[in-house]
């Protein structure tokens, strides 16, 4: 008898969030549609085993892992052209972002990864616009990020924005920042409102501001050495069912946006929803790296940028 083959989809997150049940969703797939001929396991959290957050890249890349997902920033030292995804304010709603993502920017930088690394791009996940929190004090203004240590995905364009807006970045994992913040080492975090509220840092943090300053996507990876070698009709499935995932992930991460919101105030803390001018406020603080974005970037990036723009209008 054939041996099935072995499918491992892993994460970082509870079993609950949309990115663990898009995970459920694509292996449902799988074995819905060939029964014992796959093996389909899940390792919901990696940080559960011990692990950091940063690590299921190479436990996908050297096949521990078949499949993983991780915000892109993390690729920014490897890929460099991921930096572009890291840029402030880069897209005005969900829409656009996905337009971006689903259309010739998402495929730039897939190839880009694919390039540089062992894995097979099959899509992207939505982690979605990104609020400050803090311990201290209401952030309504780029002057009251003065001093505040804050934690950020390790990507230099990041570190660049809140060196910007008068912070203190530190980049640091998942795993360090959520210790930073428990122990009161690190003032403030970034993060889309539900994994402020998956980590629990609404716990330790009472000031939040609806700041939406960066829009990330998880690229979905696959370990290219067990995509090579699995036959087409599994290859096909698998592309089928992440797509699909993709887009139930979304609408779940909508859904989690608006309970996570509620969840926050419901813990008796503050959120401060920016008006026009103090938003404004922030882009013109960061506008010297988008600047400097015009060189450090190629053309195609931007091309592909206003091409999501039209087709979300």
């Amino acid at each position: 008898m054939t041996e099935p083959i072995k499918i491992r989809l892993g994460g970082y997150g509870p079993p609950e969030t949309s990115f663990s049940r898009g995970l459920a969703l694509i292996g449902e797939r799988l074995g819905t549609h060939f029964g014992d001929r796959v093996d389909v396991k899940y390792v919901w959290n990696i940080m559960d085993l011990g692990y950091q957050g940063k690590d299921i890249l190479w436990l996908v890349e050297d096949g521990i892992l078949s499949l993983g997902y991780q915000s892109s920033s993390y690729l920014t030292d490897r890929v460099p052209d991921l930096g572009f995804a890291d840029l402030p304010f880069l897209f005005k709603d969900n829409n656009e972002a996905r337009a971006a993502m689903d259309g010739a920017l998402g495929e730039l930088l897939a190839g880009r990864i694919e390039a540089a690394c062992r894995y097979r791009i099959l899509g992207w996940f939505e982690n979605g616009f990104r609020h400050i929190s803090n311990k201290l004090r209401p952030i309504k203004t780029p002057a009251d990020m003065a001093g505040l240590k804050i934690r950020v995905l390790p990507s230099d364009i990041q570190e660049k924005t809140f060196r910007l807006l008068g912070a203190e970045p530190m980049q640091l994992d998942l795993t360090e920042a959520i210790a930073g913040v428990v122990d009161g080492s690190l003032d403030a975090q970034e993060n889309p409102f539900a994994n402020t509220v998956t980590y629990g840092v609404h716990h330790h943090h009472k000031y939040h501001t609806s700041s939406g300053h960066f829009y990330l996507s998880r690229p979905i990876f696959l370990c290219r050495k067990e995509w090579d070698a699995w036959p087409g009709e599994v290859q096909r499935v698998m592309a089928g069912a992440v797509k699909d995932a993709v887009t139930e992930q979304r609408k779940m991460s909508e859904i989690e946006a608006v309970e996570s919101r509620l969840a926050i105030e419901a813990a008796g803390c503050e959120i401060h929803t920016p008006s026009a001018a103090e938003h404004l406020a922030f882009k013109d603080a960061v506008a010297p790296l988008l600047e400097e974005a015009k060189t450090r970037f190629a053309a195609p990036l931007f091309e592909a940028l206003k091409a999501a723009q039209a087709a979300s209008r």
